[in-house]
C-alpha cells in the first residue's frame, strides 16, 4: 500500500501567483495526493482560483486564522497522510517531486525528515539561481551555518506530532522553528542532492523585506538561546562568522553553484513557470 501524501497551501493575497502553486501539486505524477488550500480571507481574487480546482481539492479552509503557523497547524490538523509537507502560494513544486520524496522515504525508514534543493525564482518565474540546502545540525542552525529549503522538505507525521505542530506566535520563521523542535525531539533528517521546488524572491515578498529581517534575527535570537542555553554576546558573533566559513568548507557546492549562477547564469528549469 502506497503511502498517503499531505499538501498544505497557505494563501492570502497571492493571487497572482497561486495557480502556480495549485497546479504545481494537482499535476504531480504520484497517485495519492491529498490536497488541502488555507485561506483566512484573500481579497484580490484567489478565492475564484481557489474556486476552480476545489474539486480536485481534499479540502479548503476558507476562514480568518492568526497567521502563516496557525493557517499550517489547520492544514495539518485536516490531514490523513502519512508524508507531509507544505508549498507556499508563490512557490511551486517541479514535476515528479513528491515522487521522488516518497521513494527517498520508502528507501530510507530510518529518516523522519528530508529535504533537498531549490531554484530560486524572480516574480516572473524566471530562474536566478540555485539554492543548494546543506545537512542540518542543531549546532551549526544556532550559529546560521544551516540552510534547509522549506520548499522541497518533508517529513512523517510522526515528527510533526512529536515537534509539537508549528509555533503559531512565530510569524517569520515558523518553518525553522518547527525543524528545530523536530531535531530537539530526535527525529533523524536526510538531505537529497535533488531540486524539487522553485521559491519566489520579488520586490514585496514577505522575504525580501527590511521588516521580515529584523524579525527573522529577534525569533534567531530566541532560537539560539533554546539550543545553546545561553543569549547572545561577543564570542557568539565571532562563532557565527565561523559557522558561515565551515558551511561553505563542508559543502563546497553551495558557493561553486552560486558563482556560475552568477556569471553564466541559472540552469533552465524543467517545466514553464508561466501557467496561468
Amino acid at each position: 500500500m502506497i503511502p498517503r501524501v499531505s499538501i498544505v497551501t497557505i494563501s492570502f493575497n497571492q493571487g497572482k501567483y497561486l495557480e502556480r502553486a495549485i497546479r504545481s501539486v494537482l499535476e504531480q505524477d504520484y497517485p495519492d495526493i491529498e490536497y488541502i488550500v488555507v485561506d483566512p480571507g484573500s481579497t484580490d481574487g484567489s478565492r475564484a482560483t481557489i474556486g476552480r480546482y476545489r474539486s480536485r481539492m481534499a479540502n479548503a479552509i476558507l476562514e480568518p486564522d492568526n497567521g502563516p503557523a496557525s493557517g499550517l497547524n489547520k492544514g495539518f490538523q485536516a490531514a490523513s497522510g502519512d508524508i507531509l509537507g507544505y508549498i507556499n502560494a508563490d512557490d511551486a513544486y517541479l514535476p515528479n517531486a513528491i515522487a521522488k520524496a516518497v521513494s527517498v522515504f520508502e528507501a530510507r525508514p530510518e529518516a523522519d525528515v528530508i529535504y533537498g534543493h531549490s531554484y530560486i525564482i524572480d516574480g516572473t518565474g524566471h530562474a536566478v539561481r540555485r539554492s543548494r540546502s546543506v545537512p542540518f545540525d542543531l549546532r551549526q542552525y544556532a550559529y546560521g551555518g544551516v540552510v534547509v529549503m522549506q520548499q522541497s522538505t518533508f517529513f512523517r507525521r510522526r515528527a510533526f506530532q512529536k515537534a509539537g505542530r508549528f509555533n503559531e506566535n512565530n510569524r517569520i520563521c515558523w518553518d525553522g522553528e518547527l525543524l528545530v523542535d523536530m531535531a530537539r525531539a530526535g527525529c533523524r533528517f536526510a538531505l537529497v542532492d535533488d531540486y524539487w521546488s522553485v521559491f519566489s524572491i520579488y520586490p514585496g515578498s514577505l522575504t525580501s523585506t527590511a521588516k521580515h529581517n529584523r524579525l527573522f534575527h529577534t525569533n534567531h535570537a530566541r532560537l539560539f538561546q533554546a539550543i545553546t542555553r545561553r543569549d547572545y554576546d561577543r564570542t557568539s558573533k565571532l562563532l557565527f562568522g565561523l559557522a558561515r566559513v565551515e558551511k561553505w568548507l563542508r559543502n563546497p557546492r553551495v558557493p561553486v553553484d552560486r558563482l556560475i549562477d552568477k556569471f553564466l547564469g541559472a540552469p533552465r528549469l524543467s517545466f514553464p513557470l508561466e501557467r496561468q
